[in-house]
């Protein structure tokens, strides 16, 4: 499976020791920035993952900052794009399940790198039910 990641600064170790655990466990990681702890605008990383999953069935997507609130409402922006915010790996589990969400958001500031190890792991290894959750997304992608 495909993996974008991107971060800003806040999120900036946290996506470096996520990439490296994605990739010991097999993923294909494409790595969108930042690359450094140096300050940067989110929106900067976090558009180009949001395309790298909209344009490409099967890649699912990391983003992370300092709350998760900024990339997760950059990403929104694009129409193929479901970024839930997820600090619990409840919340992932729920995202993917009744959502389909298609890229998590994990608040760096907010998470160890243990709990946030786990919010991934909880994230990519959990469906979409589909049924009656299938009607309520395909309400978020049409306007009434």
């Amino acid at each position: 499976m495909k993996i974008a990641i991107g971060s800003d600064h806040a999120g900036f170790e946290r996506k470096e020791a996520l990439k490296k655990w994605l990739a010991d466990k097999g993923y294909d990681v494409q790595d969108f920035g930042t690359h450094s702890s140096a300050s940067v605008d989110y929106p900067d990383f976090a558009h180009p993952v949001a395309e790298a999953v909209e344009k490409n069935d099967g890649v699912l997507g990391v983003l992370l900052c300092g709350s998760a609130n900024g990339v997760a409402i950059t990403a929104n922006k694009h129409q193929g794009i479901r970024a839930a915010l997820c600090w619990t790996d409840e919340i992932a589990a729920l995202a993917r399940q009744h959502n389909n969400a298609n890229i998590v958001c994990i608040p760096a500031r907010f998470v160890t790198a243990d709990h946030a190890e786990k919010i991934l792991d909880t994230f990519l290894h959990t469906g979409f039910e589909g049924g009656r959750h299938e009607r309520r997304v395909e309400k978020i992608i049409s306007t009434p």
